[in-house]
Parts: structure tokens; sequence; C-alpha cells
């Protein structure tokens, strides 16, 4: 194995980890001591030992005079754990290739910077783009305070997202269907509307043994989510509603320990003020599945960086049957919003376009 094949490694296992360390990102960690791997680590959680930590545990005495290969630059601050660039320098390294630089202000940099001092060689950028892409949601959020947003609609083959009467069990199939539950288990956070919870009663799980459910969010400006609700009543994740002050004084509700109201200045509950409400609570990524308003309210306010679409090969016709994005929609094609295809596959029966915002 050479330098890449170690790193590739290290990132193997930080990918393992999406979707679990919230609000941190996934780190992989290899120490090598003359050609053989001696200790490996990823960070599981927050508020436990870091990916280098982890590996250092398992090298033990191995790890003097090795050489370390981590996904993300050692931190070099006193935050829920201790200084992983000082652990790294205290057992002895001799060598650390570190595939990106962390953009935290609390480290970007600084990790580095300690490691030299202690006379140890640092590699920076093995791997960068792999590892950039790995943690782009984490990266997000540092540079932006506001959580990584992911778009997902399942249409058919004209875009629409049900008929005319709302029915809209099954427009993709099974296979699509457990897809989905993968990205949930990537994300912090899934949001839908309230029109999404009245019509469908949804668990907004993740199932089919994917991985940790995250937050449940829903929208819902009046407060009329039903008692009977999945999402208030089945306990299997968190559930935040946002709403306004008035609907939480006017309807004087209570609901279960798993459930907390969060009250919105803005009675409109624009998507700026609800996605900086999620920033400022450690919602590093949001995967919406709202319905057609919800949808077209991220893009009318330009606040996505990611859309997932899957389309069946169906068709259903009728102006009135909605499509995946709705509300009020722009006047003019120069007001598109551009994007990348990243992707296409086909999963089951259907296809599924991953597409990024054009970035200009």
């Amino acid at each position: 194995m050479d330098h890449i094949d170690f790193m590739n490694t290290a990132i193997e296992i930080a990918r393992s980890t999406i979707g679990q360390t919230r609000p941190n990102p996934s780190v992989g960690c290899i120490i090598v001591n003359n050609g053989r791997i001696v200790g490996m680590g990823a960070h599981l959680k927050a508020g436990e030992g870091h990916a280098e930590i982890q590996a250092l545990k398992m090298a033990g005495v191995e790890s003097k005079g090795s050489t370390v290969y981590v996904t993300l630059e050692p931190c070099s601050h006193h935050g829920r754990t201790p200084p992983c660039a000082d652990a790294l320098i205290h057992a002895g390294v001799d060598e650390v290739y570190v595939a990106s630089q962390d953009p935290n202000p609390l480290v970007a940099g600084k990790g580095v910077a300690r490691l030299k001092s202690a006379g140890i060689k640092v590699t920076l950028g093995l791997l960068e783009e792999e590892a950039l892409n790995l943690n782009r949601m984490f990266f997000h959020y540092i540079s932006h305070k506001r959580p990584f947003v992911t778009l997902k609609a399942a249409t058919t083959l004209d875009g629409k997202i049900a008929s005319q009467t709302g029915d809209s069990k099954w427009i993709t199939g099974e296979a699509a269907r457990k897809d989905v539950h993968a990205f949930r288990h990537q994300h912090d956070a899934i949001l839908v509307g309230i029109g999404t919870v009245l019509s469908d009663d949804p668990s907004l799980t993740t199932r089919y043994g994917q991985g940790i459910s995250p937050i449940r969010i829903v929208l819902d400006r009046q407060l009329r989510i039903p008692e009977d609700a999945q999402v208030l009543n089945d306990q299997k994740a968190e559930t935040w509603i946002l709403t306004t002050k008035q609907a939480t004084q006017i309807t004087n509700r209570t609901f279960p320990s798993h459930v907390q109201v969060i009250e919105v200045a803005n009675p409109d509950l624009p998507i700026e003020d609800v996605l900086s409400i999620l920033g400022d609570r450690e919602i590093t990524s949001v995967f919406v599945e709202g319905g057609s308003q919800v949808h077209g309210s991220f893009l009318e306010s330009h606040a996505f960086q990611q859309v997932i679409t899957y389309i069946a090969p169906k068709l259903i016709g009728g102006k009135k049957s909605p499509t995946a994005f709705g509300a009020e929609g722009f006047q003019t094609m120069s007001e598109a919003v551009d994007l990348n295809i990243d992707s296409v596959e086909r999963i089951g029966e259907d296809i599924r376009i991953i597409s990024s915002r054009r970035l200009s």
C-alpha cells in the first residue's frame, strides 16, 4: 500500500459515520508504522474521542515514529474533547498526512501549525477533493451558519407528485423508497410542511436498517398538527414543530416530551428565518421532503444546495395535478436556478438524478 491507499482507507472509515456525528464532521484516521497499519479510528459521536484519539489508543506504543493519515486537520483547541494535535505530538508520531484543512475558525490551520512547530512533518492535500466532498455539509454549515439543504422529490415522468385528488402512493417503486432512507440517515433533520403531515401522516424515520433517524421538523404556522400524528406519538425520533407565537397562545396545547415547539418571530415562517433557527441549534444539514408549496418556498428563497429527484416511468397529466415545485414560481427564464447534474442512476424501475446548485 502507498500513501493514497492509506488515505483512501481513512476516508472510507470516515464515510461509514456520515449521519451520526452532528454537529461535528465525519473523520477517519489511520496510523502506519513500518508499512503496517497499527491503528485506525473514526469519530463516532459528538463528545466522544476524535478519530486520531481512537487510532492512537489502538496503536499504543507503536504510535511512536509512525505516519498518520487523517481526513481532516487535527483540532488544536479544547472543545468537547482535548486537542488532537497535542495528542499526536505527545505520542511521538513522525509524519502526518492531512487530506483537507478544517474551515472552522477555531482550527483553520492552527492544528497543522502546531504539529509543524513540534517538528512533525505535515503534508496537506492528499486526496483533498474526496475529503472535501465527504464533509461538504459540515463545511457549508461552518461557512454560512446555516444547514446544508437537500430537496428531495419523487415525480412521474411528466413532473407530477400526485394526482389532482392528492393521491401519491406510490409514485416510485420500493427500491427507490428504500434508497431515500439512506439519504435521510445522512442528514441531521428531515423537514416537511403541515400539509404533508395532514395528507400522509408520515413517520419520517430511517427504516430498512439504514441507520439513525434524524430530527423531524414540521413547519406549522397555525399549529394544526393532529394529536394522533405519528411524529407526535411514535417516539422514534425527536420532533420539532416550528410555529408562531400567535398559534401557541391561541391553541395552548401540550405535547409529549420528545416534541419541541419552537416559535418563529415572523408569522410567515420565512425559509431564511427557519434555517437561521436550525443553524443556531447546530443542525448542519436538512433533508426537505415537503410538498409542492414547501419546495417552492425553498426554491424562491434560493435556500438549497442539492436536489435529489426520483423519476418514475408513469404519466398522470392534468392541470390540477401538483408538480414538485409550487408557490408562485419565477416570472422569467433568467430567474431560473441553474443546476449541475452530478449523477444519474437507475434505482429499480425508477431514475434518480442528483443535482447541485451551480455557483456563479
